[in-house]
């Protein structure tokens, strides 16, 4: 038997109406935000992702899917296939500050986890144009408000600030020399970014690699007058919306385009692997693509991983609708007299059901029951002949009468 791919999904229909669910709300809230839409395309080319994200982050130089007879790879983030759009479509023209989000496929070809898999949905916001203080605010409480909409309570937001690129650079300088002390006692994926990427030491969940991490620089030192004043007053902002956080020295993110703000939404209902959305700015990151100076500030949140932190809380998802009505059959013509009522329905947006294997009346009935439909008619030899037929409510038991070639203006409601 051939299986799905390692680290793949299928999406049976229980799990896809969860997923519809969660993404129409997704779209509501993103509109009550004024936030518009954005699609790109599945593969991107290449040096997009290696001069956007970094050539040695654990992305672009591990994760990603690229052709080896081409210059494309399956796209792993969207941040940068965003602002790739943004550019080559001039949409600074078309507004001072763009919102957009999306709702999209990735992939990652990484060790698959709880909530992680190669391929992966990521429902992302972005706010292009602005360096206030206010669009760092806005954009967080835009995924507080849509986390909160589900019931989730136990959130914490770690927030951080890591700088500019001049200001990042003299701290990472200093780490890497606090960090070179111990290099022999660093575990082995510390070690690699040692040379090639300090910052994301920070990150390590190596619980040896925290323990030396507890005396070393932290980045709010070096931060200059303009970012600290920045990042105050995004506290303060979200002090005033009634959102609590805690500041994170230690979060970085693993993307080089940020600068500045930084922040994690996390649940505890995962466990270590807790992170369900995160973000920052990443003023820098068009320029690097050939635009304009440009700041920006976006955040991602893995679909698969909210799902499960959803199912793992008290949130009850919605049940699927059940037919309006079930057309319950007995012999050739009613068949056909079914096919024709129940398309005649459809074309009124009634939502009906009818049977598809010639099944006994009994049967019939109690596939009636297991849709939970809120009616029944049964058509038979004596309702052709006298085009009538008894519509039954099934919470209740009571029958109407209607003619046959009237039926498509009952009131299944």
């Amino acid at each position: 038997m051939i299986s799905k791919p390692k680290g793949t999904l299928d999406f049976l229909p229980d799990d896809a109406f969860k997923r519809q669910h969660i993404e129409k709300r997704l779209r509501e809230i993103a509109s009550l935000f004024n936030y518009k839409e954005i699609r790109t395309p599945t593969f991107e080319k290449t040096e997009l992702f290696k001069r956007g994200i970094g050539e040695e982050t654990d992305i672009v130089s591990k994760e990603m899917y690229s052709f080896h007879d081409s210059e494309f790879t399956l796209k792993p983030e969207m941040t940068a296939p965003v602002i790739r759009s943004y550019i080559e479509n001039s949409l600074y023209n078309v507004a001072p500050v763009t919102k957009l989000y999306y709702i999209s496929n990735m992939y990652r070809h990484e060790r698959p986890q709880a909530g992680r898999y190669r391929e992966f949905s990521q429902f992302g916001a972005e706010v292009i144009g602005s360096n206030e203080y206010i669009a760092d605010v806005e954009l967080i409480s835009l995924g507080v408000f849509f986390l909160k909409s589900f019931g989730l309570n136990d959130l914490k937001i770690k927030i951080n600030n890591i700088g500019n690129l001049e200001e990042r650079a003299e701290y990472i300088k200093d780490l890497k020399d606090y960090l070179l002390k111990y290099s022999v006692d660093l575990s082995e994926d510390s070690k690699r970014r040692l040379e090639k990427n300090p910052l994301r030491i920070l990150d390590s969940k190596n619980p040896n690699d925290i323990k030396i991490l507890e005396n070393a620089p932290v980045i709010n030192e070096y931060l200059g007058n303009e970012n600290k004043q920045h990042f105050e007053n995004v506290l303060n902002g979200l002090k005033s919306l009634g959102i609590d956080y805690v500041t994170d020295y230690k979060l970085v993110r693993g993307l080089d385009y940020y600068t500045s703000t930084t922040f994690e939404i996390v649940s505890d209902s995962l466990g270590a692997q807790n992170a369900v959305l995160g973000g920052g700015r990443y003023d820098k990151l068009i320029e690097q693509l050939d635009g304009k100076p440009t700041p920006a500030i976006g955040f991602a949140c893995g679909i698969e991983r909210l799902t499960l932190v959803l199912e793992a809380s008290t949130y009850e998802f919605p049940e699927e609708q059940s037919p309006q009505l079930y057309i319950v059959t007995s012999g050739d013509e009613a068949r056909k007299k079914a096919v024709e009522i129940s398309y005649r329905l459809r074309e009124n947006g009634i939502y009906c059901e009818l049977d598809l294997l010639n099944r006994s009346v009994k049967s019939q009935m109690k596939e009636a029951n297991k849709y939970k439909a809120k009616y029944v008619a049964v058509i038979g030899e004596d309702e052709i002949k006298t085009n009538e037929v008894k519509i039954k409510r099934m919470n209740d038991g009571s029958e109407s009468g209607i003619k046959l070639d009237e039926i498509t203006n009952y009131n299944f409601n």
